[in-house]
């Protein structure tokens, strides 16, 4: 199979007439009519003065033409698709730090983002999907009542151009940018579908959200390089689940630990769909996944899981575990899965199997850099290597166990949150003096956000208020689920405030 270094040659694997995507309910778009539509839509943007390296955010829900629009736009554009779930001050943070040229959200959408957009100047861009050309078929209207001027580059994006621009949570500073080139995100696919045998004879059932890396790559570029099929569904339901996989007779499925979890507490209920429907394998990813729920998953199944490590800056997967016949080692995250990964001291050494130090990456997949930050660039590459802020250890044959994090940006069951974004949101109440957010231990979830709180001397506030302050400001999943009020905060030897260790010290893990 040849390799393909672009979104738009990446596309072309798939048979005319085979089915690219589909989604619950809806009639399949087949490969010929996915790149007539990835034309017409780069044609659309392209004449609303909008070309090849200019920033598009997309605002829409999860499904099939969430998964078009990303496509569509990293094609000829570069893509920059956020969680609707934000609120209006995160959009007005992202959309102004991306410098976006235009904001995608579905006719007569009521996300914050739109007023948002009018608000910059952002071109606003409607989507109108037209299902019966097939799933994730749509149409763009440019809603915005400014002319447009022509763009300086049209047409297809060439390997080197930014396909995909994401935000990466920073513990001590703003969220850094990540921009992904076309040969990126074409590398990371090639690596997960030569990896897990991916073929046109698979079907993938999607169930991971399209802002994300995990989704984007694993879920949908991966099975489409291969010529295979992916079915967009609108996020993860678990009363849904197997009756999606019934209809979608998936070969197989990516997702994080906790959906894995709740999947398999309804499983029990659905032997015959899940006998119906052999899946070749399942694979997780995005964050640690308990041996216990592996057994379980795999003889309830009757497929092998394949746990895989990624991160943003490498375009996704990074290790894996491999598939049968090779071996698999539960409680590691396999071996290299693509970019080579190494173990490096704080001097910039790599070290031999069996040392615990600094895990490191290079390869194609690889982001050549954090955009306008030659800070995090000096500190986030060494001699060629990305450092990825993970403490691991690899032994005699190549299998890499993660131990610690060296970074303090909290894993959320797969969402990333920036402990220094919560702070200050919460330093904003007129009652609280100090604050450190910190990561608990959760049993599913692998961590919850936590906060820890010093009040002005004579101020009252409860738990319940200062958590609605939070949610008027901060996604859902950033809002700490538990606050302590204290007299005065742990501090590290150093008189530091230290969020690793924190909730040991308060009595929480």
């Amino acid at each position: 199979m040849s390799q393909p270094n672009t979104l738009w040659q990446l596309i072309a694997a798939g048979a005319d007439d085979a089915a690219a995507l589909t989604a619950p309910g809806e009639v399949p778009l087949s490969f010929r009519a996915l790149r007539e539509h990835v034309q017409n839509t780069v044609a659309a943007y392209n004449a609303m003065g909008i070309g090849r390296n200019d920033r598009i955010a997309i605002v829409l829900d999860n499904g099939p033409e969430m998964a078009t629009a990303f496509i569509a736009v990293a094609a000829g554009a570069s893509s920059a698709p956020l969680n609707p779930a934000y609120r209006a001050d995160e959009f007005e943070f992202y959309l102004s730090d991306l410098n976006a040229k235009g904001l995608i959200v579905q006719a007569g959408s009521t996300s914050p983002a739109v007023e948002v957009a009018r608000k910059l100047g952002v071109r606003l861009i409607e989507l109108e999907p037209q299902r019966a050309r097939g799933a994730g078929a749509f149409v763009l209207r440019d809603t915005s009542g400014v002319a447009a001027s022509a763009p300086a580059q049209g047409g297809m994006a060439q390997p080197d151009e930014v396909a995909l621009v994401l935000h990466t949570s920073g513990t001590t500073s703003r969220p850094k940018i990540v921009p992904l080139s076309q040969s990126n995100v074409c590398a990371s696919a090639r690596n997960i579908r030569e990896f897990l045998s991916l073929s046109a004879a698979d079907r993938g059932l999607n169930i991971m959200p399209l802002f994300h890396i995990h989704g984007l790559i694993a879920g949908v570029l991966a099975p489409l390089s291969a010529g295979g099929q992916v079915c967009c569904t609108p996020g993860f339901n678990a009363l849904k689940f197997f009756a999606w996989m019934e209809e979608a007779r998936p070969t197989w499925y990516t997702a994080v630990p906790t959906m894995h979890q709740t999947i398999l507490a309804r499983a029990a209920n659905n032997r015959a769909i899940i006998e119906k429907n052999p899946l070749r394998f399942i694979r997780s990813s995005s964050s640690a996944m308990p041996t216990q729920v592996i057994r379980e998953l795999e003889q309830t199944f009757g497929a092998p899981l394949v746990e895989s490590y990624g991160m943003t800056e490498a375009a996704h997967q990074m290790a894996a575990n491999p598939l049968p016949p090779r071996v698999r080692k539960p409680g590691t995250v396999g071996i290299a899965a693509g970019p080579e990964v190494a173990i490096m001291d704080e001097a910039g050494k790599l070290l031999p199997a069996g040392s615990v130090g600094e895990v490191v990456i290079r390869g194609e997949n690889v982001t050549r850099g954090y955009e306008n930050n030659p800070k995090a660039n000096a500190e986030g590459f060494a001699n060629g290597w990305f450092r990825t802020g993970d403490q691991g250890v690899m032994d005699a044959e190549g299998y890499l166990t993660i131990t610690g994090r060296l970074k303090e940006i909290i894993n959320r069951g797969g969402e990333k949150v920036s402990p220094r974004e919560v702070d200050e949101v919460l330093m904003d109440h007129p009652a609280v003096a100090q604050v450190v957010t910190f990561g608990i231990p959760h049993d599913k979830l692998g961590e919850e956000v936590g906060a820890a709180v010093v009040l002005r001397e004579g101020a009252a506030l409860t738990e319940k208020e200062l958590r609605e302050f939070a949610a008027k400001r901060l996604a859902d999943f950033k809002v700490p689920k538990k606050v302590l009020f204290l007299a005065e905060i742990p501090k590290g030897a150093t008189g530091k405030l230290q969020r690793i260790g924190l909730a040991a010290k308060l009595g929480l893990a």
